[in-house]
């Protein structure tokens, strides 16, 4: 019992340090709150499940980053499904995103549609490193790639948002 009480109260640690953190990378991959949160939470259902599975315990934070990266990458695949059924059935009235109060700010709402504009892994590199300021190395650990395509995703992420901002940079403008 002493290994689940383990996991009970370091996955809660997790939790409070952790949790606003990883909803908010959630919003900014599928652009909705509820849905966010519920992803997160279903990230932490599953490290505990896993727990006992885990080889390294201090590991434990990459793990869950990589699965709210997954469920969410899932998340915006499902939707798009369900859109492109829509569309064929000619249902036009999708509702707005949960989160669009949130975002009135036009600048943020520029940030963010520009980076839906992104190919899907540089979008996903500079979400981690400008809004969740991860290092290289917790990026690569986290998309499962290596710091060089870390680095490449960024720069070529960085360089296709310049136009879709204009003169405004994606750190500078959105904090």
């Amino acid at each position: 019992m002493s290994h689940e009480y383990d996991a009970d109260a370091a996955i809660e640690r997790l939790y409070l340090d952790h949790w606003d953190q990883l909803v908010r990378l959630s919003v900014l991959l599928v652009r909705d709150t509820g849905q966010a949160e519920e992803i997160t939470q279903d990230a932490y259902v599953e490290l505990h499940r896993r727990w006992a599975r885990l080889d390294d315990h201090d590991r434990a934070l990459a793990y869950l980053r990589q699965t709210v990266v997954n469920r969410s990458r899932s998340a915006l695949r499902h939707r798009g499904v369900v859109q492109r059924h829509l569309a064929r059935q000619h249902v036009v009235d999708v509702a707005p995103p949960a989160d669009e109060p949130v975002l009135a700010d036009s600048r943020r709402q520029q940030v963010l549609d520009a980076l839906q504009r992104l190919p899907r892994r540089q979008r996903e590199v500079l979400v981690l490193r400008y809004y969740l300021e991860l290092s290289e190395a917790e990026i690569a650990e986290t998309l499962g790639i290596s710091r060089g395509a870390v680095k490449s995703h960024a720069s070529r992420g960085s360089a296709a948002l310049r136009p879709l901002l204009g003169d405004n940079d994606l750190k500078g403008g959105d904090r």
